[in-house]
């Protein structure tokens, strides 16, 4: 059973992805442009925003900080006074950074849990009144499998991609009796600017528009989680599962840690 309203028909659907500059947020605006949707992206780089979607005239460029709730809502402010309200807004703005336990870095780990938690906090409550107000909405979270476990060389950016599953179903839990619709992404390894930054080998690899693809097939199942590649996704789901002297020894043997 769908535990969301399926997305079959994204024409003149009103969409604000923040974080879509690059990677899978902007793959998955190109997509829903190209599906008929009203779309805007933000990021915090105005520049990027105009090299990338500046064939897209249609395409409202709103540069946003997560972190600078202000301009999220100067952001949403411009959306609504341009086609009069928001059906979904994509929280896709995240950052990483490989970190051992071994050797923390406070500050980097606090700009990671900021960024990638804190930003879609951000994203959600700028939303809500207008939620309230419109009696209805979507929000969209794209968190990461690395949230399902624990992992190597992942000390804050797994913490704050697990804070964001939690996020996702306790608003979902929360949201769905007001019409307010929640959908958990965690995608495996995709070609971005981030990943390319992995000194190791990342299994099952796929790319920005792959993803995209995936995204968009799992709105049109009303889909709770979508999660990607299967291949990949679902082995390390099995894993989570395990009893913890297994499943870390487990996740010993396939990361070399």
């Amino acid at each position: 059973m769908a535990l969301n309203p399926k997305i079959r028909d994204w024409r003149d659907r009103r969409v604000w992805i923040v974080g879509g500059s690059t990677g899978i947020g902007a793959a998955t605006a190109e997509r829903l442009l190209a599906a008929g949707a009203r779309v805007a992206v933000s990021a915090r780089g105005a520049e990027t925003l105009e090299a990338r979607f500046a064939r897209h005239a249609e395409c409202l460029r709103l540069p946003a900080n997560v972190l600078d709730t202000a301009t999220l809502e100067s952001s949403l402010a411009a959306i609504v006074a341009r086609w009069g309200g928001l059906d979904l807004a994509i929280a896709c703005a995240g950052t990483y950074g490989e970190m051992r336990a071994i050797a923390p870095d406070a500050k980097a780990a606090r700009e990671i849990w900021r960024t990638n938690f804190e930003g879609a906090f951000n994203v959600y409550t700028t939303c809500l009144a207008q939620w309230k107000a419109q009696g209805g909405g979507a929000l969209a979270l794209v968190s990461s499998a690395a949230g399902y476990t624990g992992l190597p060389n992942s000390l804050a950016y797994g913490a704050s991609k697990a804070a964001l599953i939690n996020l996702a179903e306790s608003l979902w839990l929360d949201l769905a009796r007001h019409g307010i619709a929640v959908t958990l992404i965690n995608p495996g390894f995709v070609d971005t600017p981030l990943t390319a930054r992995n000194r190791f080998r990342m299994p099952a690899m796929i790319s920005a528009e792959q993803a995209a693809d995936e995204i968009l097939r799992g709105f049109a199942r009303g889909a709770f989680e979508i999660h990607f590649p299967g291949r990949f996704t679902r082995g390390l789901k099995c894993v989570a599962l395990l009893p913890h002297r297994l499943r870390f020894w487990c996740i010993r043997r396939f990361t070399g840690a």
